[in-house]
Parts: C-alpha cells; sequence; structure tokens
C-alpha cells in the first residue's frame, strides 16, 4: 500500500508536468484502458483494428502473471487519463480502486468483468487433497476471478462490452454490432467444439500439477479435475502428501498427460510423475491468458487461439 501511494503522488507531479503537451488528436480520441489481454482482444475485436474513434490501450503486456504485477507510474498515469477503464476487478487487482479516486478524469468509467459476470461468480474451493492452511481474517469470500476461461461467459461480457462501444459511439453502432456478431459466431463454435469433444470422450477427469485457474472452463463441461492448489494460490511448492495423492490419482485413473499452466516450469509436474507406478506420463500445457507479451500479440496472438490450443490440449487429455 505504501508503494502504491508513492506510485500515486509520483503521478500526480508527471500529470502537473504533462498536461500542457497532451497531443490534440489523442484528445480526440476516447481512450480505453484495459488491465489484461482478454479485455484489450475482446475490445479490438468489437472497435476494429483500423478504428479511429477509440485510443485503446494496454497494461499488462510484459508477460508478468496478473496475480503477481504492480502498476508503475506510467501505468497510473495512463488510468487517470482514460475515458473507460476495463479491468478483471478481482483480489489481484486490488490496487485499481486507488488508482480510479486519483484519475485526473473525474468522469472515467469502470468496467470490471466481476461486476459484469456477478451471477456466474464461484467462491474459491478447496481442492481435494491439498493441505488447509490457517488463513487470519477470512472474513471476506473470495471468488475465483478466471472468468474468461469459460466461452460462455466470454460470450455474455463481449455482449456487454459492446452495448458499452455503441452506446459511446452511436455513429458507428451499426459497425460494432456487425462486428460482435462476427465474433460472438466465432466463440459460439468453439465453445461447441468444446462441448463435442467432451462427449465423445471417455475420460472425464484431469489433473493439473500447478495452481488451478480452469474452474469455469471444467465447470461448464461438467469436467473432475484435481490439482495442487487453487487458481490464485501464490505457493509454489506441493506438500508431499497432495504429490503422493495426485499421483495416486494418476495411476487410479490410469491417466497419460499431467496438466501444467503457462509459465509452469514443470518441476511439480515431474515430481508428481515420477511418484507414479508407470513414470511415463506426458506433460501439456493449457494456456490461462495470464501473462501475455507484446512479442506474442505483435506475431497473431489471440484470445481465439489461446482458446484453441486449449481445446487442443483437452482433447489429447481426454482421449
Amino acid at each position: 500500500m505504501k508503494k502504491l501511494k508513492v506510485i500515486l503522488i509520483s503521478c500526480l507531479c508527471l500529470l502537473m508536468m504533462t498536461g500542457c503537451t497532451t497531443n490534440k488528436i489523442d484528445n480526440q480520441k476516447i481512450k480505453i484502458v484495459c488491465t489484461t489481454y482478454v479485455q484489450y482482444d475482446w475490445l479490438q475485436q468489437i472497435i476494429g483494428k483500423e478504428n479511429s474513434t477509440f485510443d485503446l490501450s494496454l497494461i499488462i503486456k510484459n508477460g508478468v502473471d496478473l496475480h503477481n504485477y504492480q502498476p508503475t507510474v506510467q501505468d497510473i498515469v495512463q488510468i487517470s487519463s482514460a475515458d473507460l477503464f476495463v479491468c478483471i476487478g478481482g483480489e489481484s487487482e486490488s490496487w485499481v480502486n486507488d488508482a480510479i479516486k486519483e484519475a485526473k478524469n473525474k468522469d472515467v468509467k469502470m468496467i470490471s468483468l466481476m461486476d459484469v459476470l456477478k451471477d456466474h461468480l464461484k467462491e474459491e474451493e478447496h481442492l481435494e487433497g491439498i493441505e488447509e492452511h490457517d488463513h487470519e481474517a477470512e472474513d471476506e469470500t473470495e471468488y475465483d476471478e478466471h472468468l474468461w476461461l469459460s466461452l460462455k461467459n466470454a460470450h455474455q461480457a463481449i455482449e456487454f462490452l459492446s452495448n458499452e462501444i455503441q452506446k459511446t459511439d452511436q455513429k458507428h453502432k451499426d459497425i460494432y454490432q456487425k462486428n460482435t456478431e462476427n465474433y460472438l459466431k466465432e466463440i459460439d463454435d468453439l465453445q461447441q467444439q468444446y462441448q463435442r469433444t467432451v462427449d465423445a470422450s471417455k475420460t472425464k477427469t484431469l489433473v493439473f500439477a500447478d495452481r488451478f485457474p480452469f474452474r469455469y472452463l471444467m465447470n461448464d463441461y461438467s469436467l473432475n479435475y484435481y490439482a495442487a492448489f487453487p487458481g490464485c494460490s501464490a505457493e509454489i511448492e506441493a506438500s508431499f502428501s497432495t504429490v503422493t495423492f495426485l499421483a495416486s490419482k494418476i495411476d487410479e485413473l490410469n491417466l497419460s498427460y499431467v496438466i501444467v499452466v503457462d509459465l509452469s516450469d514443470k518441476k511439480m509436474a515431474k515430481t508428481i510423475i515420477n511418484c507414479t507406478k508407470n513414470k511415463d506420463q506426458k506433460i501439456v500445457t493449457l494456456d490461462s491468458l495470464q501473462a501475455v507479451k507484446q512479442e506474442q500479440i505483435d506475431k497473431g496472438y489471440s484470445y481465439l487461439k489461446a482458446m484453441k490450443h486449449n481445446l487442443k490440449v483437452l482433447k489429447k487429455c481426454l482421449e
């Protein structure tokens, strides 16, 4: 919190120095600032890449995991001058409210994905096989913030964002509506591919040797799962009992694959595999879209491509 206060004070100074030199053309655009790549990509699909009405920008684009991100002075300045600020709104973005309070533009509108999809929120769950730890002051309910990994949630969020864009720029609303319809068709087609894959599969249980941000995705298709840690866990070392429990589940279910999340060093997965009877399971990676780099974006990375990759991985695991 002290660090954030220092950043906010620095931002006020920077805004005073730069306030008179802002480019006139940029001022004419409606500024949209997104914290993570998912909302950025959704909005880009809605407004179109050649759009001249909106100035769309992304904050977290250096490959840092959403859960470990700390805003810079420049990030706060960027948010401060936004007309529309789009965030996840979960525990990982607890810094957002302080940033909004200090915004230069007092009319900035904030859209939180967790508010938009509040009817679909799920509480963080205790996963079987994981040792429970004592947590002080656990009065507040914690919700799983990885809503975007459900294509069904994505559909609803995209519709909401599209409506906001159309209200903001009614002159081009027909273009935005058409873009949205085309994009949602791709989202829905992919969702149906997931359903067909699960319906045709023999295996219905997956083991994650990692954090577990895929609860919404698993729940969409009634898949069973075991994992080393909950989705937002900061832990990186599983207990011996967790390792042996997951290894026993792999043996019991005769699984051929162990799943990790992007950025994993795979050490835990290898340890778990070494505790199984056959010790020959393959490690596969699901993309949580939590740590996207600008280089990936420049090479054509997208939400749909990531979710198509995840479908290919699931097909392997569910065979």
